[in-house]
């Protein structure tokens, strides 16, 4: 899989990623189910038909959190080719503001982290090489090569997309 070639690639499953970033804490979630229970990430999900990214980002976050985000805006865009589940495109989002109080659910427990103090170990491999950049302002296109939960290679580009 090392050798993998992107040129066709196309993502079976198509989700999102919603962060939260508000007074220097970011919120993220301890996911407790479905692929990545266990891990901390940023509440998301797959895109229903019919759903726009965008959508289903908001949907997501209030279904995991039980809040409503204001005025996301798209950062980043992933691609995540595993070798045992099938290859997704993510759809990145920040938002600086939401109504709410965040509330763990069936599905995800919150955790306000400090920026500095994002708990990369208990996160998939990739999330330290582009979480950061997004939280600095940059846009960017990440391409994943997954065997089970160890990353094997990255590329990270700058992208940019119409605001959504």
């Amino acid at each position: 899989m090392s050798e993998f070639c992107w040129e066709n690639w196309n993502g079976e499953i198509h989700a999102t990623l919603m962060f939260v970033v508000s007074q220097g804490k970011i919120l993220l979630i301890e996911k407790k189910r479905g692929h990545g229970a266990g891990k901390i990430n940023g509440p998301g999900g797959k895109i229903d038909a019919g759903e726009t990214p965008l959508q289903c980002a908001i949907r997501e976050t209030e279904e995991e959190l039980l809040i409503s985000v204001e005025a996301p805006v798209k950062v980043a865009e992933l691609w995540f080719q595993m070798s045992d589940y099938p290859s997704i495109l993510c759809h990145v989002f920040l938002a600086g503001k939401y109504s709410g109080e965040p509330s763990e659910t069936e599905e995800a427990v919150p955790l306000w982290v400090n920026l500095d103090e994002i708990p990369y170990d208990r996160m998939w491999q990739d999330d330290k090489f582009w979480l950061p950049q997004v939280l600095q302002g940059e846009t960017l296109l990440g391409k994943f090569l997954f065997e089970g939960e160890n990353m094997i290679t990255k590329v990270i580009t700058p992208a940019t997309w119409p605001h959504s």
